[in-house]
């Protein structure tokens, strides 16, 4: 039994095709449209699935093709993230089998498959864990500086097996020890979902971060990126609560937040807490946002703000994510960029042994702050000047 599947995102379609592949089903995927009619031409399928929502046609028009140009009787499931009723009666009416409704899992659309078109007499032994079919596609960025020691792996690892949608992005800041061997036999088995980023020379987290987010950016089927630190100190399961709040607004940024709160398991050394507590004040006024925690280590991106926020070199070393928020404000304005901006409280939090922030470095962020907030201003005054000039 022959199936097409068609989706602009391939981080859908690779585990898609793989189990389909692991029942028996001799499975072709495309991610062009255009290209998937005509594949459809010359493959000859037993059953459709098909994304809605696609950049060169979209799925409707590709039921259409299969029912009114070629009068066939295919069978054809939907797979997709819209969820409008006037939509999905449309694609009944035009004599679509089954609408999925993105997110769900795996399992779920093989039983579907199963019950539309039987099971092959030579199905195998399915893999069975569930892996969930995401809505979007996200990169994340995970900064390494002499992780050998202290990467949880297995935790990166079940994580892409387990959720469809993701791409680990690492980038190796010149590390002294084993960290770029320990990437690499990460990557193992999983080139699709994880990539490995290597920098010859340690540049800092700042420039490794900014680097691995301009090469995520040149993915084209990621809709949002954002970064994560090595640590697990944020997890992955409340870095895709983040994502999931982007998802579902109008924000361009969304920013984790370690502020205690009922419910929460958030722990801090207490002399850096109240370090983090006078640093957090001076960014609040420098910024004028009412941020409560601009320096958290999670942080997730809609793609179009990617270069606005890494294109150019950041002016310190752990300040970054307060330039992002500046660099955002002077495209914007003060207004526009609050309204685009979200900090998200985490559900959990914990300070790492083995942190490469000493509490010397953190004094010094005092002094970085200042120099922070002279370069901006300076820019913004000589531009406002500039166009005084003009008029």
């Amino acid at each position: 039994m022959k199936i097409l599947a068609i989706d602009d995102q391939k981080l859908v379609l690779i585990p898609l095709e793989s189990r389909l592949a692991e029942l028996g089903y001799e499975v072709l995927t495309e991610t062009d449209g255009l290209k998937g009619k005509e594949l459809y031409d010359s493959f000859q399928p037993d059953l459709v699935i098909v994304d809605m929502n696609m950049p060169t046609i979209s799925g409707m028009e590709i039921v259409q093709y299969i029912r009114d140009d070629k009068q066939k009787n295919t069978p054809i499931m939907i797979l997709s993230g819209n969820t409008d009723d006037e939509m999905i009666t449309k694609g009944f009416d035009l004599g679509v089998n089954d609408y999925m409704k993105k997110p769900l899992s795996l399992n779920e659309v093989c039983a579907r498959v199963k019950r539309l078109i039987g099971v092959p007499k030579t199905e195998a032994v399915s893999n069975t864990n569930n892996v969930m079919i995401q809505q979007r596609c996200v990169g994340v960025v995970i900064p390494c500086y002499n992780e050998a020691e202290r990467l949880l792996s297995k935790e990166f690892t079940d994580f892409v097996d387990r959720n469809s949608g993701y791409r680990l992005c690492f980038v190796n800041d010149g590390s002294k020890d084993a960290t770029l061997e320990v990437l690499h036999d990460l990557r193992k088995g999983r080139e699709d979902f994880i990539t490995v980023y290597d920098c010859e020379q340690n540049g800092g987290k700042a420039e490794a971060v900014r680097l691995g987010m301009l090469h995520m950016a040149q993915q084209e089927d990621l809709d949002y990126i954002g970064f994560l630190d090595a640590d697990l100190s944020t997890d992955l399961a409340d870095f895709d609560d983040l994502v999931s709040t982007i998802e579902n607004s109008d924000f361009k940024i969304v920013s984790g937040s370690r502020i205690s709160r009922m419910g929460a398991n958030i722990t801090k050394e207490s002399a850096r807490k109240v370090i983090s507590l006078t640093i957090n004040l001076i960014i609040r006024t420098i910024l004028s946002m009412n941020f409560k925690d601009t320096q958290c280590g999670a942080k997730i991106f809609h793609k179009d703000v990617i270069h606005l926020a890494f294109d150019k070199k950041f002016i310190t070393k752990w300040l970054f994510d307060v330039e992002i928020f500046m660099r955002m404000r002077k495209h914007f304005g003060l207004d526009a960029a609050r309204a685009m901006m979200c900090e998200k409280p985490l559900k959990r939090w914990i300070h790492a042994d083995g942190s490469k922030l000493s509490m010397k470095d953190s004094i010094k962020i005092i002094g970085q702050l200042g120099q922070i907030a002279w370069y901006y201003n300076r820019k913004r005054k000589t531009a406002t000047k500039a166009n005084l000039e003009l008029i």
